[in-house]
């Protein structure tokens, strides 16, 4: 009996390894097996249908004063006062700065004197000229001694001028950099100067707006200190793209008479483009960036279809798809990191 029941044990045992070893072998089968399918993936699609678009064209700019300048003497100089309160509004030729003139003065009097001296003694010498009294040559040296005289003082009137500082345009002036009695030359700022009315935006835009960058065309913008939306306008633009950015520099004007925007500021520009009635617009999250180009995932057939598209514009959550998509395709939204091509796809939610 004891004998009978050691041979079943046997027997079951052996049954059980087998087992365990067909079972084995079929799921390394079923893993390596050149047909085994790879899973198939759940997702969310997107069916891509025409819609009315804005292609509005958002950039960030700075606001800029309309004219600025440092104010420096043009000669060395000695300052004897200052004329204006630092913070305030100037007139254009209004006299900022005064340096020490006395010299100058002076030797304007002396010239001026010699000048004088001069032309009494040609106006002898050419009474003496007609009766053979003086010769030409004498004649001749004594005008041009008084031509040199003329244009000495001329030379030192221009350099009483430069004795006054004015200043070049109407605009608001700095903090002053110089005292009384300090000595001065052409590389020393004496303040800066701005002209705050109007102001100037300068911002960038990509170059495949080149055509909506027209002169006086109208823009809005929204600075930091005032978020109503404020108008300027289009004054130049240049006329080629920057080879890095693929970008083209746009200037535009702004009124400001209230004086109630700062230069230097950041302004928010928004320009009214062109409306498209049949725009394909995707989400962004459905775009696969790669090294060469932008793919979507588009189902065909329950498969991954990867096609390559072209974009444009942005709004907060979609892009513009110029080329390489169809009214009517279903994009895959999510699971992006699993989607590859010929991978089986079940669309579980479908947005439109």
């Amino acid at each position: 009996m004891q004998q009978n029941f050691s041979s079943i044990l046997t027997v079951f045992f052996a049954t059980v390894i087998l087992f365990s070893f067909s079972q084995c072998k079929n799921k390394k089968d079923d893993v390596g097996s050149p047909n085994a399918k790879p899973k198939g993936l759940k997702a969310q699609g997107y069916l891509v249908k025409p819609q009315v678009f804005d292609e509005d064209i958002d950039a960030s700019g700075s606001l800029l004063a309309n004219e600025e300048v440092d104010i420096h003497p043009e000669i060395n100089g000695r300052i004897t006062s200052i004329l204006f309160q630092e913070g305030t509004f100037v007139k254009k030729g209004q006299t900022l700065v005064m340096l020490y003139d006395n010299d100058i003065i002076a030797t304007i009097k002396k010239l001026e004197a010699q000048k004088a001296l001069q032309e009494k003694l040609a106006q002898r010498q050419k009474d003496l000229l007609a009766i053979g009294g003086v010769s030409r040559q004498d004649y001749d040296a004594t005008e041009t001694q008084i031509s040199s005289l003329a244009a000495d003082i001329e030379f030192q009137q221009a350099q009483l001028r430069k004795t006054k500082i004015v200043a070049p345009f109407d605009g608001k002036i700095g903090i002053r950099q110089v005292s009384v009695g300090a000595i001065i030359s052409p590389t020393s700022v004496i303040a800066s100067l701005q002209q705050l009315n109007p102001l100037k935006i300068d911002f960038s835009v990509p170059d495949r707006y080149a055509k909506a960058l027209i002169i006086g065309k109208i823009v809005q913008f929204k600075s930091d200190e005032d978020t109503n939306r404020l108008n300027g306008k289009i004054i130049a633009v240049e006329p080629a793209a920057d080879a890095t950015t693929r970008t083209i520099k746009v200037r535009a004007v702004v009124p400001n008479p209230s004086n109630r925007l700062t230069a230097g500021t950041f302004a928010h520009v928004h320009i009214n483009n062109e409306r498209i009635n049949n725009a394909l617009m995707i989400p962004t999250q459905s775009v696969i960036p790669t090294s060469r180009d932008k793919k979507v995932a588009v189902v065909k057939n329950g498969k991954i279809l990867m096609t390559t598209v072209q974009l444009g514009a942005r709004t907060v959550d979609k892009v513009l798809v110029t080329e390489g998509l169809t009214s009517g395709d279903t994009i895959v939204t999510t699971g992006m990191m699993q989607v590859k091509p010929d991978l089986d796809v079940q669309i579980t939610k479908l947005i439109n």
